[in-house]
C-alpha cells in the first residue's frame, strides 16, 4: 500500500474551503448552487483515479473503483461536502477527502471487491431543518416529503431544491439501497469535541452515535402595542419562550450525566419590532444522546414545562415534532479491527462516543458501519475555528486505508 500524501489531502482541504459564501468561515448549503459547484470541483481534481461516477435520484454521489469481483457487495466510505452557515473546513470534508485519499493509497493494491466513496447530500441542517438528508433518504429512513416542512423562511423547499439540482422527487425510491448491498461502511470524521485532544490519544474509535430529537416549540401569545400595553395585562409570547429556553436547558442539565444534551439554537420571533409586545415565537429544539431512556425523560420534561408556561401565562403552546432518530450502536467487528490496526501502527486510540449525528448512523441498516474520528483543536466545530491538523488527518486516513484494504480482500 502507498504512503498517504499529506501535499495532496492539504491542498484538497484547502481547495474546497475556497468555494464558501461567506468571509468568515465556510456557508455552503446543500443542495445550493455552489453545493453543486464543489463538488464539480473535487471531481475534475481526482479524475487520475479513473473511477466510475453515479449520481442517485436524490443527489447523492458514488465513486466507484472496481474490484477484481466486481459482483460482490464493495466497501464503501465518505462523507458530505456541504456545511452549517459559517462553519469550518473539515467537518465532513475530510471524510470525503480521506476515502479518496484511501484509494490513491490502494492504487497498487489487486483488491477482491470494488470500494466506493459516497458523498452524501444534506448531512447539516442548516437550509432545511433535517440533518443526514442524503443518507436517510438513500437507506430508505424518511420520504422528501417528511423532510419537506423545515425550510428556513424566505428559502425554497427541499423538494424544489431537489428539482433544481436535477433529481426527480417523484423517484426517491429509486435511490434506496437495499440491506447487504455494501459488505462495511467506515467514515473518518473530526471528533467536534474536546475528548481525543484533552485525554492525548491520536485517534477515535467511535461505539454509538447520539441521535437527534428535533421539533419546534410554537409559543402564541398577543402582539400589543408596548408602551400602551401594561405589564399585567400581557400576554407576551417572548417572554414565556424565554422559561421554555431555560426549561429545555434545565431538562438536560438533569441528565447530563447520562450523556444527554438540548439546545435551543433558533428563535423566531413575530412581529419583530422594538415597540410590539411579541405576539409569536418558535423555538427550534435539538436534543440528543445515546440513552433512548435518557432522552424520554428530557422529553417529558419539555412537554411538562411547555404544559406548565401555557397555564400560568395564557398563552397557545404547541410542539411540532421535525425527527426523532434513535441512538446507534456501530459494529464492534470493525471497531475491534480498528483497534487492532492502531495497535499496529503505534497510534494511541480511544473507545468513544459521538455526541454528534453522522450519516454513518443510517448506514448502520444496510451494512457494518464503524467511524474513525480525529482530533479537532479546543474541540470547537460549525465554527470558523474549526481546525484539525493535517498530521492528525493523515493519521486517520492511514487507519482508514487499511480498514478498507482488510474489508475489500
Amino acid at each position: 500500500m502507498l504512503q498517504v500524501n499529506n501535499e495532496r489531502v492539504a491542498k484538497l482541504l484547502q481547495g474546497l474551503a475556497a468555494f464558501t459564501d461567506s468571509e468568515e468561515g465556510v456557508t455552503r448549503l446543500a443542495y445550493s448552487p455552489l453545493d453543486k459547484k464543489t463538488q464539480s470541483w473535487l471531481l475534475e481534481q481526482v479524475q487520475d483515479l479513473h473511477l466510475q461516477i453515479r449520481t442517485d435520484a436524490v443527489g447523492n454521489v458514488f465513486l466507484r473503483r472496481d474490484g477484481k469481483q466486481p459482483q460482490l457487495p464493495p466497501v464503501a466510505s465518505g462523507s458530505h461536502l456541504d456545511t452549517v452557515i459559517h462553519g469550518g473546513a473539515y467537518d465532513g470534508m475530510c471524510g470525503v477527502v480521506g476515502a479518496l485519499e484511501a484509494l490513491y493509497m490502494l492504487q497498487d493494491e489487486e483488491l477482491e471487491r470494488s470500494i466506493e466513496v459516497i458523498i452524501f447530500r444534506a448531512e447539516e441542517s442548516s437550509r432545511f431543518g433535517f440533518a443526514t438528508m442524503g443518507s436517510k433518504l438513500l437507506t430508505g429512513s424518511a420520504a422528501p416529503e417528511q423532510l419537506n416542512k423545515g425550510a428556513k423562511k424566505g428559502d425554497i423547499s427541499f423538494i424544489e431544491a431537489l428539482r433544481e439540482w436535477g433529481c426527480n422527487p417523484d423517484a426517491y425510491r429509486d435511490a434506496v439501497i437495499a440491506p447487504g448491498s455494501y459488505k462495511c461502511f467506515a467514515e473518518l470524521h473530526i471528533e467536534q469535541g474536546k475528548v481525543l485532544e484533552q485525554t492525548q490519544h491520536q485517534l477515535g474509535i467511535v461505539h454509538n452515535i447520539a441521535a437527534p430529537t428535533r421539533f419546534k416549540i410554537h409559543i402564541k401569545g398577543v402582539a400589543d402595542h408596548s408602551g400602551a400595553t401594561p405589564m399585567g395585562m400581557r400576554r407576551d409570547a417572548l417572554v414565556s419562550a424565554a422559561k421554555l429556553i431555560l426549561a429545555v436547558n434545565e431538562a438536560a442539565e438533569t441528565e447530563k450525566a447520562n450523556g444527554s444534551v438540548g439546545t435551543v439554537g433558533v428563535v423566531d420571533v413575530e412581529p419583530g419590532s422594538i415597540n410590539v409586545v411579541p405576539g409569536a415565537v418558535t423555538l427550534w429544539v435539538d436534543v440528543r444522546g445515546v440513552d433512548k431512556a435518557s432522552i424520554a425523560r428530557v422529553l417529558q420534561s419539555i412537554r411538562e414545562q411547555a404544559e406548565n408556561v401555557a397555564v400560568c401565562d395564557g398563552v397557545g403552546v404547541q410542539l411540532e415534532m421535525l425527527t426523532a432518530d434513535s441512538p446507534v450502536a456501530l459494529d464492534e467487528a470493525l471497531a475491534a479491527q480498528s483497534e487492532a490496526i492502531c495497535t499496529e501502527k503505534g497510534f494511541s486510540f480511544l473507545h468513544m462516543n459521538s455526541g454528534a449525528g453522522h450519516d454513518a448512523m443510517h448506514m448502520t441498516k444496510i451494512c457494518p458501519t464503524t467511524m474513525l474520528f480525529i482530533p479537532c483543536r479546543a474541540g470547537i466545530s460549525h465554527n470558523p475555528a474549526e481546525y484539525a491538523s493535517t498530521e492528525d488527518i493523515c493519521r486517520g486516513i492511514e487507519v482508514l486505508a487499511e480498514v478498507l484494504r482488510r474489508e475489500a480482500n
